[in-house]
């Protein structure tokens, strides 16, 4: 039998086909998934991963089995899939595993309204019932199963984006996309049709086996061709998308990397324009440039833990217009609070577009310290070696701790953030500081002390 609590994340079902899941699973989480949410009707998508299509279509077949009508919308990217849930009203299941090797697959749930589906909101239950239903057969179903249909949500998505970002005074823009062979290649030809954009396609063609690299901008390895590419032709920024394209990274004309932190800064400012004296989202691993521009610009910044569930959930206890991490998830209020790269790529070209400056003259004012990026130890005693490191900075003057979610120890000038994984045998640091000096010698101090 399946090993569900491999495959069941936090989040989301993620795991290797066909040896943590196949399609006879597949159909069982369908049909868990409806009996769980109580849906009467909902919709399901794929990214382009070999074993999507047949993965999606088996999970409709267990949902129709029990008298539910499926809306098939086919190949599409997460963010879409979420559109279609908000739009249409229903429960939703995107079949994808990201950033993952092609071996993965996995399902990101939602409710009606793009609502998230995570261990508390019902993975739980949902993974319960199938591994009920594993060892003792799936009950029998509806009398009358429901139908299977298809639509072409694409268009109307692409619309609707564009809707929320006025793009009408922009500039002329040379701009290259690094697709990684993932969705983007789908969806971002139909979102920028029209547009004063000279697009420079790069692994536009959809292939789940990501023959050029990991469809992973996270890691600065798989930015090289873009870079390269943004200083061959001269461009004024450049683009990434992961493999889902919910996720979007930037480059700016010298081919140098745009903090998603900046990105953040960037849009909460242009939110903030639109909806004076709202509230911002961020998580605490964020720069300090985030709330600082919040407040600047008259929002109130609210710091979350890491992970969209805590973003969603706070989106939608504050009322916040907008709300962005570290690792490039973005979440906008008027796309039903869940995370979309594609429109904060679009605020970026409308902001660079409406301006006659480069890329990095725009970001600056947003960019203003120096960080280490996230930097991974492996530790047996995750929690012994985080006791250390608070005992060493404990009693320096001017120097505090919280533990929202792991350790974070600030002073006025630089702070750290040390979190243990979830899953693996890991703490994750993350410094920032005035300078690189400065970052580099913290970030020297604290690893001394997790790997002592």
């Amino acid at each position: 039998m399946a090993d569900l609590s491999q495959l069941v994340k936090a989040y989301d079902v993620r795991g290797v086909v066909p040896d943590q899941w196949d399609i006879p699973l597949a159909e069982i989480f369908g049909a868990a998934f409806v009996t769980v949410t109580g849906a009467d009707a909902i919709v399901v998508g794929h990214d382009m991963r070999p074993s999507s299509p047949g993965l999606s279509d088996a999970f409709a077949r267990g949902a129709a089995s029990r008298g539910v009508d499926v809306t098939r919308i086919g190949l599409c990217s997460t963010d879409e899939l979420y559109f279609a849930s908000g739009r249409l009203g229903l429960p939703g299941a995107m079949f994808t595993a990201s950033h993952n090797p092609a071996q993965y697959n996995g399902i990101k749930m939602c409710r009606a309204g793009a609502a998230p589906v995570g261990q508390d909101t019902g993975l739980a239950d949902i993974r319960a019932l199938a591994e009920k239903w594993l060892e003792t057969g799936v009950p029998p179903g509806a009398a009358v199963p429901g139908t299977i249909g298809d639509r072409d949500v694409l268009g109307d998505y692409a619309d609707f984006l564009r809707s929320l970002v006025d793009l009408s005074g922009m500039r002329p823009l040379k701009v290259v996309v690094d697709a990684g062979n993932g969705m983007g290649g789908h969806t971002v030809p139909t979102v920028l049709a029209g547009l004063p954009v000279d697009l420079v396609p790069m692994y536009f063609e959809l292939d789940g086996t990501f023959p050029n690299h990991e469809a992973n901008p996270l890691d600065p390895k798989n930015l090289v061709d873009l870079q390269a590419r943004v200083r061959e032709t001269g461009a004024d920024l450049g683009l990434a998308f992961d493999g889902d394209a919910d996720r979007c990274f930037a480059v700016d004309e010298r081919g140098e990397g745009v903090p998603p932190s900046a990105v953040t800064a960037l849009v909460a400012a242009r939110e903030l324009a639109a909806h004076p004296g709202a509230t911002i989202i961020h998580n605490l691993i964020t720069s300090r440039s985030v709330p600082e521009v919040v407040k600047e610009h008259g929002g109130t910044p609210v710091r979350t833990r890491v992970g969209h569930s805590f973003i969603k959930q706070e989106m939608a206890a504050t009322g916040a217009v907008f709300g962005g991490e570290h690792s490039a998830h973005y979440y906008f209020r008027d796309f039903w609070n869940a995370d979309t790269g594609m429109l904060a790529a679009l605020h970026l070209l409308a902001a660079l577009g409406g301006q006659d400056g480069p890329l990095s003259a725009l970001v600056a004012g947003y960019d203003r310290y120096a960080s280490s990026g996230e930097i991974n130890s492996t530790v047996a005693d995750q929690q012994g070696r985080t006791a250390a490191v608070r005992a060493a900075f404990a009693g320096q003057d001017g120097v505090t701790f919280d533990e929202l979610d792991g350790l974070t120890v600030s002073a006025a000038d630089w702070w750290f953030n040390l979190r243990a994984s979830n899953t693996e045998p890991l703490l994750r640091l993350n410094v920032e500081a005035a300078d690189d000096e400065a970052v580099a010698r913290i970030r020297d101090q604290v690893l001394a002390l997790v790997n002592g």
